[in-house]
Order: C-alpha cells, then sequence, then structure tokens
C-alpha cells in the first residue's frame, strides 16, 4: 500500500482523493498554485506545496515542478484526478521514470485510447459496435464514397480530441472542405495534433458510456451505465445511473463487450467507454482513461467506492469484488454547480458571501467550496456537485428539486436555477431526451 499520495489535482476532485487517502490511512501532499494558497485540499492534506504561479500552464500543468514536488515530499503514488495532466501521456512516463506509481494506467494505454482512431480498430478488433467512420481522409474520392455510403450529416472529428474541440458538423457538401480545415487548425492549436477523421453523424442519440474496473491480475469488472445526455457544447450538465432507456439485456450485452475489449488491453485501474446509443444500438466514441467527474452516480448505485478501488488497484491489489457481486440498486442523478451565469454562461469568479448547502437522507455534495472563498478565475468554472439517491428515479429527482432549492451560494452567479428549470421539463422527467436537448431548451 502507499504510505503517501501526490494529489496533481484541485477543487473538488481533490478533496475527494484526499479523503479516500485517509480512510485508507495513506498521508497525502496537496499540489497549488499561488491563487489557491487557502484552497480546501490545501487546508486538508497532511502536506501542501506551491508549483507555481496562477495560470493551470505555470502550476497544475507544469511537470518538472510536480516531480519536483513528488520527490521533495517522498511521494510513493501520484493522484491525477481528472482533466489537467490526467490523460497525458508523457506526464504518466515521467512519473514511472522515477519509480514513482502513476495511479491510472500505463502511459501505453493512456497513448493507445487517446487516439480515438486507434482506439476505435482496438473497438472494431472486439467486436465493440463503432461508428462508421473513414479515418484516411487524404483522398477526395473516399470522402465522396463514404457520404454516398453512410450520407449526410456527417462530423469532422480531431483523432487526438475531447472536450469538443476539433469537430464540426457538416450538413451541406459545399462545406467540407472549409469544415475540415478548420478543425484541423482547431486541433492542431488545442492539441498540437491536426489529424481528424470522418463519421457519420447521429441526429437525435443517447450518450451513454460504461464505467470498468480492472485490477493488474487481469480482472475485469463493469459498473453499469450512466446517461450524460444533458450537455452544452459537448460539457456534460447532468448525468444520471441507470438509464432509462437500457434493458437489462442490452445493459449485460454492451457490458460484456466492454469487458473483453479492456481485458484485451491488460488495462489497470478505472476507465470508461462512452457510446452513442440511437434506435437501440451503440455506437463506441471514445474511452476516457481516467476517473470521470460523474463518478459519483455510479458510486451511489452500486455501493463501491471508486476512488478507493483506483488507489487498491494502483497498489498491486487483486479486485475483491466480482461481477456477480455488482448489483445496481435505486436511482442516483448528478447536476454540476458552476460559477456562470445560467443564461448567458459567462464565468463568474468573485467571493463567496454566503454558503448553505443542501442535506438530508440521500443528497450528496462533492466540493471544495466554503464562505468567504474567492473563487479563481484560471480554472474551469465548475464549483461542485450536487448528487441525490433514491429508490427510484422520480423520488430522486423530487430529492434533487429539494436540493437545489435549499443549496444557496451568494457573492457570484451560478447555473443552479438552470438545473432546476431542466429537471421540471416534460423532457427530463420522462428520460427521453437526447444530446440535443440543451440546443433546444429556453
Amino acid at each position: 500500500m502507499f504510505k503517501k499520495i501526490l494529489i496533481a489535482n484541485r477543487g473538488e476532485i481533490a478533496l475527494r482523493i484526499l479523503r479516500a487517502c485517509r480512510e485508507l490511512g495513506i498521508k497525502t501532499v496537496a499540489i497549488h498554485s499561488e491563487a489557491d494558497e487557502s484552497a480546501m485540499h490545501v487546508r486538508m492534506a497532511d502536506e501542501s506545496i506551491c508549483v507555481g504561479p496562477s495560470s493551470a500552464q505555470s502550476s497544475y500543468l507544469n511537470i518538472p515542478a510536480i516531480i519536483t514536488a513528488a520527490t521533495l515530499t517522498n511521494a510513493d503514488g501520484i493522484h491525477p484526478g481528472y482533466g489537467f495532466l490526467s490523460e497525458n501521456q508523457r506526464f504518466a512516463e515521467i512519473i514511472e521514470e522515477h519509480n514513482i506509481k502513476f495511479i491510472g494506467p500505463h502511459s501505453s494505454h493512456i497513448k493507445i485510447m487517446g487516439n480515438k482512431i486507434d482506439a476505435k480498430k482496438i473497438m472494431d478488433d472486439n467486436n465493440v459496435p463503432t461508428v462508421p467512420g473513414l479515418n484516411d481522409i487524404s483522398n477526395k474520392k473516399d470522402i465522396d464514397n463514404f457520404i454516398n455510403k453512410v450520407q449526410l450529416p456527417i462530423i469532422v472529428k480531431a483523432a487526438s480530441g475531447g472536450g469538443g474541440k476539433g469537430m464540426r458538423v457538416i450538413t451541406d457538401y459545399d462545406d467540407i472542405n472549409n469544415a475540415i480545415n478548420s478543425a484541423k487548425a482547431e486541433a492542431k492549436k488545442s492539441f498540437n495534433d491536426d489529424k481528424v477523421y470522418l463519421e457519420k453523424f447521429l441526429i437525435t442519440p443517447k450518450h451513454i458510456e460504461i464505467q470498468i474496473l480492472a485490477d493488474s491480475q487481469g480482472n475485469v469488472i463493469t459498473l453499469g451505465e450512466r446517461d450524460c445526455s444533458i450537455q452544452r457544447k459537448h460539457q456534460k450538465l447532468i448525468e444520471e445511473s441507470p438509464s432509462e432507456i437500457l434493458s437489462n439485456e442490452k445493459r449485460e450485452e454492451i457490458s460484456l463487450l466492454c469487458k473483453k475489449a479492456v481485458s484485451s488491453l491488460g488495462y489497470e485501474g478505472v476507465g470508461t467507454l462512452e457510446f452513442l446509443y440511437e434506435n437501440n444500438n451503440f455506437y463506441f466514441m471514445e474511452m476516457n482513461t481516467r476517473l470521470q467527474v460523474e463518478h459519483p452516480v455510479t458510486e451511489m448505485v452500486t455501493g463501491i467506492d471508486l476512488v478507493k478501488q483506483q488507489i487498491l488497484a494502483a497498489s498491486g491489489e487483486k479486485l475483491t469484488i466480482s461481477q456477480r457481486d455488482v448489483q445496481l440498486k435505486g436511482h442516483s442523478i448528478e447536476c454540476r454547480i458552476n460559477a456562470e451565469h445560467p443564461e448567458s454562461f459567462i464565468p463568474s469568479p468573485g467571493k463567496i458571501t454566503q454558503y448553505h448547502q443542501p442535506g438530508g437522507l440521500g443528497i450528496r455534495v462533492d466540493s471544495a467550496v466554503y464562505q468567504g472563498y474567492s473563487v479563481p478565475s484560471h480554472y474551469d468554472s465548475m464549483i461542485g456537485k450536487l448528487i441525490t439517491y433514491a429508490d427510484n428515479r422520480q423520488e430522486c429527482i423530487a430529492k434533487m428539486k429539494r436540493a437545489l432549492e435549499e443549496y444557496i451560494i451568494m457573492g457570484i452567479n451560478t447555473n443552479i436555477q438552470l438545473h432546476q428549470k431542466i429537471i421540471m421539463t416534460k423532457e427530463f422527467q420522462s428520460g427521453k431526451y437526447d444530446i440535443n436537448f440543451m440546443s433546444t431548451f429556453n
């Protein structure tokens, strides 16, 4: 077991990891930027060390500073959380070279799954259904043949992409060249890789993802699915588990395929396979080789602590949970609480003058903010996650409605009002919403 883990992140996920470490009897080191000197994860860690100025590039993305911090504090493990360097192959390699354990998959797996074209090939080899696509777009005739086969609309995607960067939907044949060139330019700027590919664009799909957990000894289990279809500009807003539209047969079918694919890699740790789901068919999009923001809804319906399991797997321990032990019970919903205007979505940094978070049975708040805390302008606007759990979906929605009404954050703008409106719509109430929901929401 680890003696000391350095948490290479900030905010609520740093605090979440810290709490898991404390329960496992592991000492913690919090890194922070100058802007985060008074952050809660810094206050609660056993040790803390500043790794740079306020900008993420100079601190939370500063690999030499983070490795130096780990070396100075004698950390034997580094947990990357999500975002920042969590899926950075070179970061994982450097950690491995320094004989420190990266709490996540091997760097080679991050590399393979980080390239969406390579990831799709692995899934194809394991009979996991993928979206029809064209990887080599150097030949105009091949593009024309592809369009004739799948019909418009199609979508251009960055091979190394994420977060909606390097993506363009094409509905008109005459827009093809401009869309490809524009996507390439954005991909180069965002990921330093201008390779793009084409896929059939699904018009009204759900966004469904499968959570997996694997140890270093070849044992792999799946932990059900999450429905993440409520999203704006490819950024998720609300997630829930289980999905209202999946039958047990469909769930088991896709879970078995995911397990087989992950086993073929010799993968270790937690991971998520993301799919579009339309007309009772799954289409693989990508695999995230890290902990997901929305992992709490899976924890609530399975009773399994994913962060602890991730740490245990990284320490070399064998899974003590079998697939038979995984039972989905009840329903859970998560709302991402962002410091932004609920209508314009403009970020709203500043000092929180009044703070009261909801409580009660089935209410969980993952957040690192507090009254008097100043939300910095340098990072992502998400300041917390509100999670509810109940025996069924309707009770879970009722709890979320009450919890959102009780959640008070003054001094800055938040999207709490937006969540209140979303969960009361007939589409959300029925569960019959897809990824286009926010584009038609008013």
